[in-house]
Parts: structure tokens; sequence; C-alpha cells
């Protein structure tokens, strides 16, 4: 009697018939030698559903490849793939060679890994288990795929690596890449000018800062509409629902990096976007290279579970 809960646990001997942990320790060991050929490692990630994280990776990966840069993006959005579409690769399937998964090539040459490339055509993810205990096991089979995708990967020698994060709901990705992933650079916040958007999002870095993640830049996507005719550019949001670009980048205390317009184009491949648009990206992929090898402003990197 006496004894908290901790001691007891810690007393307490298990049979890892599973292997489980030798399984962890090797799954960690090929991660990092997978990431040993990669330069740069960013996650792109708001918190916030539909605010076009998977559209600005699929763009961003583009505008790097434009650069001369070999680029590699990994969508851990497992249950809402989207950047097979985005790049125009959604009917291609990954390859297995003598190493491992050979990433699919888009446009560019930018390499694309994805659960999208095991699911036919609408195919929901089924993730199979007793169904009571799904809140339980879930997590797991997820942080599961996660470790095996990026320790199965052959992604070779690549400049950049982005991964595209799912919504909040899954929150356990920043802090499991962060402790996956050697070297991680940092995090790119996006957001729209929506102040409901914005109040998630500050939570997300928060919390990134938190989970050791250090937020680079802030983009802001719908930042606006631009006129097929005229040219004109206007706001998409006004009154109280609305935050301005500036206002979000002091109260997330993350440079603001770029706003990306409302364009047609935008629902189409990323390849295909318009001149505009390419343009914007273009400026996006010169602060992201300046930020980490030159003198752009970032956002001061916080030791982890410490708040600005």
């Amino acid at each position: 009697m006496g004894r908290d809960l901790k001691t007891i646990l810690n007393g307490l001997a298990y049979p890892d018939r599973a292997r489980v942990v030798e399984q962890i320790v090797a799954h960690a060991a090929a991660v990092k030698e997978r990431m040993r050929s990669v330069r740069r490692k960013v996650l792109v990630m708001s918190g916030k559903g539909g605010v076009g994280k998977s559209t600005i990776t699929a763009h961003l990966a583009l505008a790097l490849a434009r650069s001369g840069q070999r680029v590699g993006v990994l969508d851990v959005d497992f249950n809402g793939p989207c950047l097979p579409t985005l790049l125009g690769v959604a009917e291609r399937r990954l390859a297995l060679g003598n190493g491992g998964a050979r990433p699919v090539e888009g446009p560019l040459g930018v390499k694309v890994a994805s659960l999208g490339f095991l699911l036919d055509h609408a195919a929901p993810v089924r993730w199979k288990g007793p169904m009571d205990l799904t809140p339980v096991w879930l997590g797991t089979m997820e942080m599961t795929v996660l470790r095996e995708l990026l320790a199965d990967v052959e992604w070779e020698t690549l400049d950049w690596w982005l991964a595209d994060l799912p919504p909040g709901a899954a929150a356990d990705k920043p802090p499991a890449l962060a402790s996956l992933v050697p070297d991680l650079d940092g995090a790119i916040i996006v957001s729209t000018p929506s102040a409901l958007a914005a109040e998630v999002v500050q939570r997300s870095v928060a919390y990134a800062r938190e989970a050791g993640v250090r937020p680079l830049g802030l983009v802001v996507n719908m930042a606006g509409r631009v006129c097929a005719h005229c040219g004109h550019e206007e706001s998409l949001f006004e009154g109280e629902g609305a935050v301005g670009p500036a206002e979000l980048s002091r109260a997330v205390g993350v440079p603001l990096w770029g706003m990306i317009p409302m364009d047609r184009t935008l629902a189409g491949p990323a390849a295909a976007a318009s001149p505009a648009l390419i343009e914007k990206f273009d400026d996006l992929a010169r602060r992201l290279r300046d930020a980490l090898e030159g003198t752009a402003e970032v956002a001061p990197a916080f030791e982890r579970g410490v708040s600005p």
C-alpha cells in the first residue's frame, strides 16, 4: 500500500510476444537511414481542415522543382489522400524494388508517396479491428502505417522533402514526425483569412512548438478572389468573420510568407496552374530556401514544452 500507480506499472512484467518494441526500434533505425540522403525536411500543417494544405504542398513542391531542386512529398493524410490527384498521378501505383517501395514520379520529377496509391478509386480506408475499441487502437494503427511508410519508401537523394499533414483531428502526427524524422527543419503553417480558421491554427502552432516542431512561415490561402475579366482582387471574408493576414501572422508569432488568392486553375492539377499562381508559389519557394539556407526571417525556435 502507499505505492503510486506509476511505480506499480513499472514493476509489472509482461511478455512482448509480438516483439512490438523490437519492431519500433527497427523502424526508427530504418527511417534514420532512409532520411540520411534528404537535405531539407519540412512539414505542411494547419490544424484546420479545408484550408488547402495539400494544394499548398503540391504547388510548393513543383515550385521547388522548377528551381532545379530534387523534391519528394509524403501524403500523411491517410483517410483523405489528395496529393496523387493534385499532382496528376492518381492512376499510378507504388512499385516494389529490392530495397523497398519506390515513390511515384510526378511532374518535374517530384517523387510522391501516398496511401492513395494503394486504394481503388473512391475507396475508403478501412482499419480492421473491433469497432467498439476503435478509439483505442486506431491511433496505434495509423502510427504503424506512418512508421512503415517512412521506413520503406526509397526516396534516394533529395534536396527537399515535404510532408502534407492531415487536419487537427490527427494531432498525434506532428510529435510523431518530430520524433521519427531526424533533423526536421520545421513546418509551414497554412490558414485562411477566416477568424474561425485562425483560432484553430493558433492552437495548432502552439501545440507544434510544444512538440518540438519549429514553425517557419505562414501561408494564407484563399486570400482574395481575382476577377477573370479585369484582374481586380477582392477579399473573400469580411466583418467579424475575417482576420487580416498580417494580424494573423502577429497572433501566431510566425512571419507571413505568402498570400494565395482563389484562382480557377486551383481546381485542376497543380502542373496546370496559371502564370499568376506559379509566380506566387515560386516566391514562396524562394522564401523557404532563403529561410533555411539564407538570412530570411523565420519564427523563433522554442524548446520543447515552452510556449513563446
